[in-house]
């Protein structure tokens, strides 16, 4: 999650052990939505739903930039 807000994700809820996480773009004004389990390990599914709903089109590129800015 830490990654996201410092991309500017917000947390805008929270509901049990998941944060939902607000992205506006500067650009566009597209909003995106993003649900993040606040587990120490998340699925591999799990991994791709995230990256879907963050807009990627490359799940392993998605990941690598993840593991990058780690």
């Amino acid at each position: 999650m830490s990654v996201l807000t410092s991309f500017g994700y917000v947390p805008v809820s929270r509901h049990e052990s998941h944060v939902r996480l607000r992205y506006e773009n500067p650009d566009t004004g597209e909003v995106r939505s993003v649900d993040v389990p606040q587990h120490d390990e998340i699925k591999t599914g799990t991994l791709h739903s995230i990256a879907d709903q963050c807009g990627a089109d490359d799940f392993h590129a998605w990941c690598a930039w993840i593991d990058e800015h780690s």
